[in-house]
């Protein structure tokens, strides 16, 4: 496998702490040890780093998207301090009844975020931690790294399988800058 061309993550339990009761205000957003750096990181190797994430609660009421862009702001600030940036996010506001072609696990947003990007599937790589982003990926055509923060130990039991497993997005993106350009 080369270095990839683009880099799509999952946001809720791979860049940020999940919560069962949803990340409903920018207090909520909280970063995992280590993801904020190594977004900076890819971002510093020349990587685009998108992201690509479900957030039904818009569906479901518990925030607006004035507030998913409040919280969006802040992850941006936090990455730009670190010396990075995010290039993209693409998020699903829909519920999963709503049948909707965004919501992973369907393809659409990963499939977005590659035209956007002019990249194949082939040259992409997605990190999440559950098996909706894993299928989402697998849908694509997208090579998929799952790690084991938010939900990745649930994910690791079922289907699809990942390309690779990785304890974190730290230690997922040590082996990514390994790759071979």
């Amino acid at each position: 496998m080369k270095r990839p061309s683009l880099v799509i993550l999952d946001r809720d339990g791979v860049i940020n702490a999940d919560s069962d009761n949803y990340i409903r205000s920018p207090a909520d957003w909280i970063p995992l040890p280590g993801s904020i750096e190594a977004i900076a990181r890819l971002h510093r190797a020349g990587i685009p780093v998108t992201i690509a994430t479900n957030q039904s609660g818009i569906a479901r009421g518990y925030f607006s998207r004035s507030t998913l862009y409040r919280i969006h702001a802040k992850l941006r600030r936090a990455v730009r301090a670190a010396g990075g940036d995010i290039a993209a996010i693409a998020f699903s506001p829909y519920g999963p009844n709503d049948n909707s072609d965004c919501r992973k696990p369907r393809p659409g947003m990963v499939i977005r975020l590659l035209r956007r990007f002019h990249v194949t599937a082939e040259q992409a790589i997605l990190i999440g931690d559950s098996s909706r982003d894993l299928a989402a990926a697998e849908a694509a055509g997208v090579p998929a790294w799952l790690v084991l923060t938010g939900n990745g130990k649930a994910a690791l039991a079922g289907e699809p399988k990942p390309a690779a497993v990785y304890p974190d997005l730290a230690a997922a993106t040590d082996a990514l800058l390994e790759l071979p350009v």
